[in-house]
C-alpha cells in the first residue's frame, strides 16, 4: 500500500470542509470556507485538485463540474496524522503528548470522566492479553 503524502495545514482545512459537506463542487467548498477563512476561488480549486492527486479526495464530473468527496475516511486521516505527529515530535511515544495535554490544556469534568472511561477500557484490553 502506498503511503499518502501528509497534509499541510491549509489542505487539512479544505479536506475538513469536504468531510462536513459530504460532497461538493469547488464553489460549494469555497462558499463553505468563507465563514472561517477567506481564500481565493482558484486557490480552493488548486487545493482540491492537489488533495485528489494525493489520494485524499476523489471526484466525478457532473455536467462540467468536478464534484469532490472523501476517498479516505476522516478517522483514518486523523489516525495517520496523529501517528506521524507523535512519531516526529515525541519519538513515537504517546505518553509525553498525553502528559502535555493534561498539564497545558483546560479539561472539563465531563472530559475527565470520558478520559477515565477510555483509560479503563484500555486497561481492560491490556488485561485480556
Amino acid at each position: 500500500m502506498n503511503k499518502r503524502k501528509p497534509l499541510s495545514k491549509s489542505e487539512m482545512e479544505i479536506v475538513r470542509v469536504v468531510w462536513d459537506l459530504g460532497k461538493g463542487s469547488v464553489r460549494d467548498v469555497w462558499n463553505a470556507m468563507q465563514e472561517s477563512r477567506k481564500m481565493d476561488f482558484t486557490t480552493v480549486q488548486t487545493y482540491l485538485s492537489r488533495l485528489a492527486d494525493k489520494g485524499y479526495l476523489k471526484f466525478k464530473l457532473v455536467d462540467r463540474a468536478r464534484i469532490y468527496s472523501a476517498k479516505v475516511q476522516p478517522r483514518r486521516v486523523i489516525g495517520e496524522t496523529v501517528e506521524e505527529f507523535v512519531g516526529n515530535l515525541f519519538g513515537g511515544e504517546p505518553l509525553p503528548l498525553i502528559r502535555h495535554l493534561l498539564n497545558e490544556t483546560e479539561i472539563s469534568p465531563d472530559q475527565l470522566s470520558e478520559l477515565r472511561k477510555l483509560l479503563d477500557e484500555a486497561k481492560g484490553r491490556t488485561d485480556d492479553n
